[in-house]
């Protein structure tokens, strides 16, 4: 699985340099630029965080574990920062900053479970469980990051609500409704 995964990933962050160089650079009308940093940060990390894992879970007698820990403890750091560059930011309001609270919670949450998971493989190599806990964060990582670099390309809302209002024939495709 881990080699599906590393190449999935590697693909995708491949695709996203291409991507944001073709992008225009202009904001969504009424969205702050930090947002679309924001976006195009997470979905970077998300991939280059299932690459780390996947690579080194890759390398025979190695544990995966640390690899974990490490980038988890990255993502988790950098959670905090872009919650500090949105409300540091001017231009970025408090309803920005709600919306933008879906993507928060849910990268801190797959981080905090990739950290658990990566410090039980540690403490046990063996642990189907651990692993299992590590691989689906990974997953998850992944449909995280082609979500959020969605929105970012495509200028298109995925969250679930904002899927909810188009399919209830609600145009709400250039929303800045930022809901995980």
């Amino acid at each position: 699985m881990l080699t599906a995964v590393a190449a999935a990933a590697a693909a995708l962050t491949g695709l996203l340099f291409v991507a944001m160089s073709v992008a225009p650079r202009s904001a969504a009308a009424g969205q702050p630029a930090v947002i679309r940093q924001v976006r195009a940060a997470s979905s970077l990390i998300s991939f280059t965080n299932v690459l780390a894992v996947s690579l080194f879970g890759l390398i025979p007698n190695d544990n995966a574990g640390y690899a974990a820990v490490v980038v988890a403890v990255i993502g988790i750091l950098f959670t905090a920062a872009s919650v500090r560059s949105m409300v540091a930011d001017a231009g970025t309001s408090r309803g920005h900053l709600v919306r933008q609270a879906g993507l928060v919670g849910l990268l801190l949450a797959a981080f905090c479970f990739e950290l658990g998971g990566g410090l039980a493989l540690i403490a046990h190599p063996a642990s189907t469980g651990a692993a299992g806990i590590v691989c689906n964060v990974l997953g998850a990582l992944v449909f995280i990051g082609i979500a959020r670099a969605w929105e970012l390309i495509g200028s298109r809302n995925t969250g679930i609500f904002a899927s909810i209002a188009v399919l209830a024939g609600r145009d709400r495709d250039t929303a800045d409704d930022d809901e995980a």
